[in-house]
């Protein structure tokens, strides 16, 4: 076998694997985004009431194993394994110029560490605890850009793009400011955020009207496959939005909300990105 053929050989081998690292990064971020949810709709958030320690003196549960504890303990857990993978994921494309996305995200996990700390210090503060699940999202957008970019070069996004993407991440904050209005504290001491839980529902789902009206435009100019999917993780989500508020918002139907939250994070930043090969106009001859 030539050089030339043991060094194509090579790069497609790392290729797959920075890939395949790519999207475990991706998988990894959304997933503790739910575990997140779950400590809050248990009431688990201050199951373990220090940080980085569990407990005073011991990293880990001990005495009488509560279900809380279980909980926020499992939920840290997810932290270590986010770590092991955004690093794999930098060793992966630590040659390619998308290291910067894995840069990005390994930022990020340094960065939760420290907020979730503060968030656990504090209480649960509830304006601390948005910051902490729209980081989360934000770290789900550049591993979406990571995936995208292993695949094809990026381009410069269009506006339409960017007002989808940005009205998104506006829908995706306003939804913790109702959450920090709700009753899903995370713990039963505390506080909300003093807003009206109607009105603050009310702004977001107008915005969600808004952005469900630029994806359907971007999705009739395009037809392609991220603006689709797009429309779909909006009208699921919001469906599950609507359904949950008017049964008096049951934690299985919150969980799944969340988890459409972060498929809204991924669909909006994949469509901001998706290159123009695929970008099939209306005006095109089919």
């Amino acid at each position: 076998m030539g050089v030339t053929a043991v060094l194509d050989r090579t790069q497609r081998a790392t290729e797959r694997y920075a890939r395949i690292a790519a999207w475990a990064s991706l998988v990894v971020n959304m997933l503790i985004v739910v575990t997140g949810g779950l400590v809050r709709l248990t009431g688990s958030g201050l199951g373990c009431p220090t940080w980085p320690e569990c407990q005073s003196g011991s990293l880990v549960p001990h005495g009488d194993l509560t279900i809380h504890k279980a909980i926020e303990f499992s939920n840290r857990m997810v932290t270590p394994l986010i770590t092991i993978v955004v690093v794999a994921t930098l060793v992966a494309t630590w040659r390619m110029a998308q290291r910067r996305y894995a840069l990005w995200i390994l930022g990020g996990v340094v960065a939760q560490a420290v907020l979730g700390g503060i968030t656990v210090r504090i209480k649960l503060n509830p304006w601390i605890v948005s910051a902490h699940l729209m980081l989360s999202m934000v770290m789900i957008a550049a591993a979406v850009a990571l995936v995208v970019s292993l695949y094809h070069r990026l381009e410069k996004p269009e506006l339409l793009g960017w007002a989808q993407f940005v009205t998104a991440f506006v829908v995706l904050a306003l939804g913790t400011v109702v959450t920090g209005a709700g009753p899903h504290a995370g713990d039963a001491d505390v506080k909300r955020n003093g807003l009206s839980a109607l009105q603050t529902a009310q702004l977001h789902t107008d915005a969600v009207f808004l952005l469900v009206g630029l994806a359907t435009a971007l999705a009739v100019l395009r037809r392609s496959r991220a603006t689709y999917a797009l429309l779909a993780a909006l009208v699921v989500n919001a469906a599950i939005g609507f359904t949950q508020y008017f049964t008096h918002l049951p934690v299985g139907l919150v969980a799944a909300h969340m988890l459409g939250a972060t498929l809204v994070a991924a669909t909006s930043t994949w469509a901001l990105l998706e290159p123009r090969e695929f970008r099939v106009r209306a005006t095109d001859p089919a």
